[in-house]
């Protein structure tokens, strides 16, 4: 992970690029230390069109006219409305989900904001941004888009289940965020408590185009528009795993290795005087025996697994490959996640969006000096078949 890498430079790598336009220049240490905290934090703006290549309106314009634009990924807001802000399907799309775009439009104009979820899945620019972030960060990343017309406001107070960076792409929106959490750390399990009021004085201030701001999961926060004023932004979602849900991984997982995980709780102990310390004595047992250097070792090929399935593949070719350049310098393809994982026997397997690769000694070396770049010559005897085969795969690019 190229945690310490220059945020500067002619030939950025898509992670540094990534990070550097996200968190404002700031160190990577510093952007690891704001995620593990608890506070948010305000990148004021480094330019009106800092953001610009990622989206537009002109964007936003076009997917509303193709047969992608469909509920879920299309949904609208308006905080004006009793009960929940989420506008009913009815009022702006057909009963196959579609969006009915002339009823679209006419609900956008009475001041429904438009959310379009998950937009890194079809638009290019954000699915590159979100890849070098999750190089990062490794773990998901995702976008929901936000587009509010003047004098409106989508949803009401409230806190997310995970860590968002708010992007200002165009026209602005007044914030308002609070300090104190309204739950501490919550996540997509962490049932809404309900009519939750924000404590203390809110910070409120006006995000410009070119502004970022980070809110790590359940702080309160709420947004506007000023009138006569639109507001176009990007969330990007950071999905994080909790260590509830990658503890049910791992004893998923362990469960067909580990014998004393299949043995029956002694419910019919309750009863007796000693029986819920017996229940401590055993459950400690088995805790301690899934919290050793093996297991930690599986987890982390576990959780790089996920990335590398769960994430669209960006492979670096199209459809027509030409033939291999033995000159050419090439290395591991930025778009694509894949790491090496070493078996308990030893051996070693590049895994990938596609499956597992195993590699024998030479071909695990030669992956290393494709990590700077390298050519096929330079490798040696049998570097041009293996080179090959990452290239047909897109796990290659051009140095």
């Amino acid at each position: 992970m190229p945690h310490d890498a220059p945020q500067s430079g002619p030939d950025l790598s898509l992670t540094e690029e990534a990070v550097a336009l996200g968190f404002g220049g700031m160190a990577p240490e510093a952007v690891l230390a704001l995620r593990e905290g608890t506070g948010w934090h305000h990148f004021p703006s480094r330019g009106a069109q800092r953001f610009a290549h990622l989206l537009s309106l002109a964007d936003v314009d076009a997917y509303l006219r193709t047969d992608g634009a469909r509920n879920p990924r299309v949904a609208m807001a308006d905080d004006s409305r009793q009960g929940s802000a989420a506008v009913p399907l009815e009022e702006y799309a057909l009963p196959d989900g579609r969006v009915d775009l002339p009823r679209l439009f006419h609900r956008f104009d009475k001041g429904a904001s438009l959310v379009l979820s998950q937009f890194q899945d079809t638009h290019p620019p954000l699915a590159r941004f979100c890849r070098g972030l999750e190089k990062f960060f490794l773990h998901g990343l995702q976008t929901n888009i936000y587009l509010t017309p003047p004098g409106a406001q989508g949803f009401r107070t409230h806190y997310d289940t995970h860590d968002v960076l708010v992007m200002q792409v165009s026209g602005r929106k007044r914030w308002r965020v609070w300090d104190k959490p309204g739950m501490e750390y919550p996540t997509r399990n962490t049932p809404w408590p309900g009519d939750l009021a924000a404590e203390g004085e809110p910070h409120t201030f006006i995000l410009e185009p070119g502004a970022a701001l980070y809110i790590p999961r359940g702080i309160m926060h709420d947004a506007a528009t000023e009138p006569g004023e639109h507001s176009l932004h990007i969330t990007l979602g950071f999905m994080e795993i909790c260590w509830a849900d990658m503890l049910r991984q791992l004893l998923t997982a362990e469960e067909a290795e580990n014998v004393a995980l299949r043995h029956a709780v002694p419910t019919w102990r309750l009863g007796g005087p000693d029986g819920v310390a017996l229940l401590l004595e055993q459950m400690a047992e088995r805790l301690r025996g899934v919290a050793g250097q093996a297991q930690a070792e599986r987890v982390s090929v576990m959780l790089l697994d996920q990335l590398n399935e769960d994430r669209q593949p960006l492979p670096a070719r199209g459809l027509f490959l030409a033939p291999l350049d033995p000159a050419q310098r090439l290395r591991l393809a930025d778009g694509m996640h894949h790491h090496v994982a070493i078996t308990p026997d030893g051996l070693a397997a590049l895994h990938w969006t596609g499956g597992h690769i195993p590699l024998t000694e030479a071909q695990l070396g030669w992956l290393e000096a494709l990590t700077e770049g390298a050519t096929a010559a330079e490798l040696g005897e049998g570097a041009p078949e293996f080179l090959d085969r990452l290239r047909r795969d897109g796990l290659l690019e051009a140095a």
